[in-house]
């Protein structure tokens, strides 16, 4: 891609690509803007725990897989979406999510990230809920490129900044079906639906929390 084709301007232009924004209650949002055919399930994982919590969720949705493309989160500038302003705008802390894919991480789930207090609330919920995965939110331990510390970062941009969570493939995967969860006929993989259940309580234990 040309300089001037990565910019997230150019690619919410793109006939597949489409954004999702629902502006609800509480200060707390989800964000998945590598949704749809790029980072698979993300959007919904997002989506879902957003809308079972009464927070704010926004998406970027590509809908084609041969021509998904990927735009480094720094890239990710609200300046270029009015829709994603207002939605960092109406929240004071984030959690997005995101997919990524490492031999040596093929099971653990990296929460990155500027807020610390939240992801370390949100790794205790994860742990119960998916023992089987190593829930990484110890920042040393983190690799460089997935640690989500960049200012520029979205999940950086609210007033409390947030958290940031890579998901291998294993927890996105329906084994069974060998499938990507709820994109093929044998529906939601079990571990999707525990770090959706998990993600729910953390957010409605955080949201009611004194601070």
């Amino acid at each position: 891609m040309t300089d001037s084709k990565r910019r997230f301007a150019a690619l919410l232009d793109q006939p597949n690509v489409s954004e999702h924004c629902e502006l609800r209650g509480t200060r707390l949002g989800f964000m998945a803007y590598h949704g749809g055919q790029l980072e698979k399930v993300t959007d919904v994982i997002a989506a879902e725990v957003a809308e079972r919590t009464g927070s704010s969720y926004y998406g970027v949705i590509q809908g084609n897989d041969d021509e998904a493309i990927h735009l480094p989160s720094r890239i990710v500038d609200p300046t270029e979406s009015e829709t994603l302003a207002a939605f960092v705008e109406h929240i004071d802390a984030v959690v997005t999510l995101h997919g990524f894919g490492r031999k040596r991480l093929w099971h653990a789930l990296l929460l990155g990230g500027q807020n610390r207090q939240l992801a370390d609330h949100v790794a205790r919920h994860l742990r119960r809920r998916l023992p089987d995965y190593d829930v990484i939110d110890d920042t040393a331990a983190l690799p460089h490129g997935l640690a989500g510390m960049h200012k520029a970062n979205p999940v950086n941009l609210p007033t409390a900044a947030g958290v940031q969570i890579e998901l291998p493939p294993t927890v996105r995967w329906n084994r069974k079906g060998r499938h990507w969860s709820d994109l093929g006929p044998m529906g939601r993989a079990p571990q999707v639906q525990a770090l959706i259940d998990g993600l729910v309580e953390a957010t409605d234990t955080w949201v009611r929390s004194p601070r």
